[in-house]
């Protein structure tokens, strides 16, 4: 699976930001969600959640990417 990349650009409020989204193998047979976050052109937070299998992972890479979308990612 290929990352997601939403983005969120509105000039008037001098809002660029990114929200990246990835699945990858853990070094114990799990699955993790990799969240990426920032500005445009910056370096982001990420955060990693692991989850017991690839079907779970699959369920929070979803949820969170309509979570985004509702607000405004494209």
């Amino acid at each position: 699976m290929t990352a997601i990349m939403l983005t969120r650009v509105d000039e008037r409020r001098n809002m660029a930001r990114y929200y990246k989204l990835d699945i990858q193998p853990t070094l114990f047979g799990e699955s993790s969600l990799v969240r990426e976050w920032g500005r445009i052109g910056r370096a982001g937070t990420v955060r990693i959640e692991a989850y017991p299998t690839r079907g779970k992972a699959d369920l929070a890479l979803i949820l969170k990417w309509a979570e985004k979308r509702r607000r405004g990612y494209r």
